[in-house]
C-alpha cells in the first residue's frame, strides 16, 4: 500500500449491514481485476447505461487510455484521462473506483477518498473502505479513522476486507505508539498453510506490532511464517535484522 501495506484489493465480494434484506443481491464487478487493454463487455455496458450518448464514446475512450497506464503502473497517466473520463460521465461507477484507486497511488489522499466514497455510495460496494481509512491516516485524521474502524461492526464483509482493514488500523495505531492496542486488532488466528495474500499482510503487520511491543518470539514465529511463504516479502529484510 500506498502508506497502509497494500494496494491490491482483489476481492469482489460486497459488504452487507448486518441483517440487509439487500443482502444476496447481484455484486458489483470491480475494476481491480480487469488487466489493461480492450475494455471488458461488463465495463462497456455499464458506461452506456450510465452516459449520455452523445458522450459514450469519449468516455469509453479516456477509460480504456486509462485501464492501459493503470495496468502499467502510470498512475498520474491514468488520472488525466480519468479525470476527462469523469466529465462525461460521472455517475460511472467503474470509472470513480479506478479514478480514486489512481489517486491514491498517486498519493493524492484527498481525491482518492471523495472517488472512492462516490464509487461505494453508487455500488453499495466495501471492497475499498480499508483504502478509505488508509487516507484518513494519511490525511492525519485520527479520529476518523477510528469511526470508520467501529462503523466497519455495523457490516457482513468478506475475509478479504476483513484482513485489509485491520493491517491499516493496526499499522494507524502503530503510528500513534500503541502497539499493545494493535495486537488484539492483527493477531492472526492459526497460521495457515495456504495463504493469501492479504493473510501474508496481516502477518507482516503483526510481526511489526509484536516487535514494536516486545514480543520478539511472537515476530519471529510470523517471520518464519513469512519466509515459508514468500522468502522476499518487502519489509521483512528490516524486521529480521531488528530480531538479530
Amino acid at each position: 500500500m500506498a502508506r497502509g501495506d497494500d494496494k491490491n484489493h482483489k476481492s469482489n465480494r460486497s459488504g452487507q449491514r448486518r441483517g440487509h434484506p439487500g443482502a444476496g443481491k447481484p455484486q458489483y464487478k470491480t475494476i481491480t481485476s480487469v488487466k489493461g487493454g480492450q475494455l471488458p463487455k461488463w465495463v462497456r455496458d455499464e458506461i452506456i447505461r450510465s452516459t449520455p450518448k452523445d458522450r459514450r464514446d469519449p468516455a469509453i475512450a479516456h477509460l480504456s487510455k486509462a485501464m492501459e497506464a493503470f495496468a502499467e503502473e502510470r498512475y498520474p497517466a491514468a488520472l488525466n484521462d480519468l479525470r476527462q473520463a469523469k466529465k462525461l460521465s460521472p455517475r460511472s461507477a467503474t470509472i470513480r473506483e479506478l479514478l480514486g484507486l489512481s489517486a491514491y497511488r498517486s498519493g493524492k489522499w484527498e481525491e482518492a477518498l471523495r472517488e472512492l466514497r462516490t464509487f461505494r455510495r453508487l455500488t453499495g460496494d466495501l471492497i475499498h473502505y480499508p483504502v478509505e481509512m488508509d487516507c484518513l491516516r494519511a490525511l492525519d485524521r485520527p479520529e476518523d479513522v477510528i469511526k470508520a474502524w467501529e462503523r466497519l461492526e455495523d457490516y457482513e464483509i468478506s475475509a478479504t476486507i476483513n484482513h485489509e482493514a485491520r493491517v491499516v488500523y493496526a499499522s494507524f495505531l502503530l503510528d500513534q505508539g500503541l502497539a499493545r492496542d494493535a495486537w488484539p486488532v492483527i493477531k492472526p488466528g492459526r497460521l495457515v498453510a495456504s495463504p493469501t495474500q492479504g493473510e501474508l499482510r496481516r502477518w507482516f503487520v503483526a510481526a511489526r506490532v509484536a516487535m514494536e511491543a516486545g514480543d520478539k518470539e511472537a515476530a519471529r514465529r510470523l517471520v518464519a511464517a513469512l519466509d515459508e511463504q514468500e522468502p522476499d516479502f518487502e519489509g521483512v529484510d528490516e524486521l529480521r535484522k531488528a530480531l538479530a
